[in-house]
């Protein structure tokens, strides 16, 4: 099997490659507490990504090559996500006594009650997630195969980056792992068993719930920042990129904030409200005990309130670096403002630490 969740060795960076930037992550570790050695952020050429899918790989090696040049880290092995949309993920009970050899032999060997794709077309891979709790003797495993284009396309565009893939881990899995870093910062937190998590990004919503820790589901929706940058252009008569920069500077006309921001930050509540409701009527579960916010777009202003006051549940913007030290070339400032943005990076600078 070629490595898909991959096995760690070493350090690596996070690589998070979404619709509209690249962004990296090194994180080093000392005694119990994380570092942030280097991070930046890299805008990628117009529809280079489209919908989680790598369409220009040279465009995307480019912009990896100049982060890696402007944010100089200091290893070269990388982890990157692909999209949970792009990955058949199942969870199987297998002996507990196999070793991993043999697990591996069994898995291929019945690969097609699984996967409903041949498996040249595929990367397969596999990891142990713990005793079943029905029998002690069995062991669940989590097998994750996503089609072999999705996998090379982002190791071919981290080699044009001059970066090499170590693993290549599945996006919400990525989150999970930069969520327990925020869950115990939040008010409360022992007493919050369900605690869903919007990441909205520029063209792609992504609602992760968490219960009890552990990933109970994920949905992907069209809806993303995109949106606000596309309605300033129309309205003020400027270009995308001009859109994009006063979006992040605020210097925009009087009438901005009232005519522009908030029917866009209604619009945002509104998909989380919907989102929400649709997972109570697709699970067993009736509510949500918190909601925190993920991408750019969640660090508008006021957003967290408005959600509170519309939905009922606490909301806060994720912040993965609150307790971590930054090394002296790491902008204090800089970190926490991308910081959510940051989940899916920080998640797969993680697996440098499993």
């Amino acid at each position: 099997m070629l490595p898909f969740l991959g096995k760690k060795s070493q350090v690596m960076l996070g690589i998070d490659i979404s619709s509209t930037a690249i962004k990296l992550l090194e994180l080093s570790r000392s005694g119990g507490r994380y570092r942030v050695e280097s991070y930046g952020v890299e805008p990628l050429p117009a529809n280079a990504v489209q919908e989680k899918n790598i369409v220009d790989i040279e465009g995307v090696g480019d912009a990896i090559a100049r982060l890696v040049q402007r944010t100089r880290p200091s290893v070269k092995l990388a982890a990157v996500a692909v999209a949970g949309s792009a990955v058949i993920t199942k969870v199987i009970e297998m002996d507990g006594n196999l070793d991993e050899d043999s697990m591996e032999e069994q898995l291929k060997a019945e690969a097609d009650q699984y996967i409903p794709f041949p498996l040249d077309e595929v990367r397969m891979d596999f990891q142990v997630m713990g005793p079943s709790e029905e029998n002690p003797e069995r062991v669940e495993v989590l097998i994750a195969a996503s089609r072999t284009e999705n996998v090379e396309a982002r190791s071919d565009a981290l080699e044009v980056g001059s970066l090499e893939a170590e693993v290549v881990d599945v996006e919400a899995y990525a989150m999970e792992r930069a969520f327990r870093l925020v869950q115990p910062q939040l008010p409360n937190a022992e007493e919050l068993e369900t605690i869903a998590m919007f990441d909205i990004g520029a063209t792609m919503t992504t609602l992760n719930v968490f219960h009890q820790g552990r990933t109970v589901y994920t949905r992907e929706q069209l809806f993303g920042g995109k949106q606000l940058t596309e309605e300033i252009q129309r309205r003020y008569g400027i270009s995308m990129e001009e859109a994009g920069l006063a979006k992040k500077t605020g210097e925009l006309p009087d009438d901005y904030e009232t005519e522009v921001l908030q029917p866009f930050k209604e619009a945002v509540v509104q998909q989380v409200s919907r989102s929400l409701q649709f997972f109570y009527g697709s699970t067993q579960f009736n509510e949500v005990d918190y909601i925190l916010l993920a991408g750019g777009t969640a660090s508008i202003a006021g957003l967290p309130e408005l959600i509170q006051e519309k939905v009922g549940a606490a909301c806060s913007v994720a912040n993965p670096f609150t307790d971590m030290a930054l090394a002296n070339k790491v902008s204090a400032t800089a970190i926490t403002n991308d910081a959510p943005a940051l989940m899916i990076a920080c998640g797969l600078a993680l697996r440098s630490f499993d």
